[in-house]
């Protein structure tokens, strides 16, 4: 152990520390979260192990400054911030857990993640698009125009969507509900309020299939390889591109969660505040919502810009 090790060490002495296979394995193992988030851990500890060893470094030997150099290495590499924010925190996380089963020191610690802008990257649909997309839609299949209705007056994931069984339509209170399996839980314990413009098409698409149970999906593939299974996530979000296009929103910044976009958009044009948005896109702090009030600031400094007032002088 060098001497900045020591100086870094715990007051317990410091155990040998394992290789690095056997370190990687019993890490994975302690830590109590989903097997998703154990291969996102596995991924970025590979990464960070194959840059140990590109640059000649030891895990015995590792610096405050490494970790440092480690970071401004990710963000050189073109890697986004959310990215190597990802990347640190692993890294963070594992050099707590070897202080803890004393290992090695925490060198890691206070080291901090780059900076995140926040920036709105997709685009809402103004009112008259969205109505516009609607009706494309209403010209092609059942299906496709109640996948499209639902998800722009319920914001629902497209992961979300995919998971949907025919018996997740019920009531609560003597309202109609959709329960919704949300994003990374378990089971499905959330809920969205179906009106009936929402349920309705619907309606019209599950009367056309037969024989139909509680536990089948939602809404099935129509294609020849997968007819009656599960959509995926990609079929949807190819679907809404096409319409998208359709009505002349090709850009990047137009996809299928644009319409997620639309809903909160919507609800607080309307009038509604950044709570009622917030419960209906299920996000766990109002602070996530707060982003689309800058979308709707932007669409009226694009409406109404100021610069037309200088021709007015001018």
């Amino acid at each position: 152990m060098n001497n900045l090790a020591i100086q870094y060490q715990p007051t317990d002495k410091l155990i040998l520390l394992p290789p690095k296979e056997n370190l990687l394995k019993a890490f994975i193992s302690d830590q109590d979260v989903r097997e998703s988030s154990r291969a996102v851990y596995r991924r970025s500890l590979k990464a960070y192990f194959a840059w140990i060893e590109i640059n000649g470094l030891e895990h015995k030997n590792i610096y405050r400054e490494d970790i440092i150099t480690y970071k401004e290495y990710l963000l050189a590499s073109g890697k986004s911030a959310l990215t190597v924010c990802s990347y640190m925190t692993v890294v963070r996380k594992f050099y707590e857990w070897l202080e803890t089963k004393r290992y090695y020191p925490n060198v890691a610690k206070g080291i901090k993640s780059p900076k995140r802008k926040r920036q709105f990257k997709k685009q809402h649909l103004t009112s008259d698009k969205g109505k516009e997309l609607l009706q494309y839609f209403e010209g092609t299949t059942l299906r496709n125009y109640a996948i499209v209705n639902l998800l722009i007056r319920t914001g629902l994931r497209t992961i979300e969507l995919i998971r949907l069984n025919v018996g997740d339509i019920t009531y609560k209170g003597g309202v109609r509900i959709l329960n919704i399996h949300g994003k990374g839980r378990d089971e499905a314990d959330q809920f969205v309020v179906l009106t009936d413009k929402a349920y309705l098409p619907i309606q019209q698409y599950l009367n056309t299939r037969k024989d139909i149970k509680d536990t089948d999906p939602l809404f099935v593939s129509e294609s020849n390889q997968n007819k009656g299974r599960r959509l995926t996530t990609l079929s949807i979000r190819l679907m809404v591109k096409e319409g998208l296009r359709a009505i002349g929103l090709d850009g990047k910044e137009y996809s299928a969660h644009s319409l997620r976009h639309t809903v909160a958009t919507s609800i607080i044009k309307s009038g509604g505040s950044i709570e009622d948005a917030q419960k209906v896109l299920r996000h766990a702090s109002s602070t996530t919502t707060q982003i689309y009030t800058a979308s709707i600031e932007e669409e009226m400094r694009l409406k109404n810009p100021a610069e037309i007032l200088i021709d007015q002088v001018l």
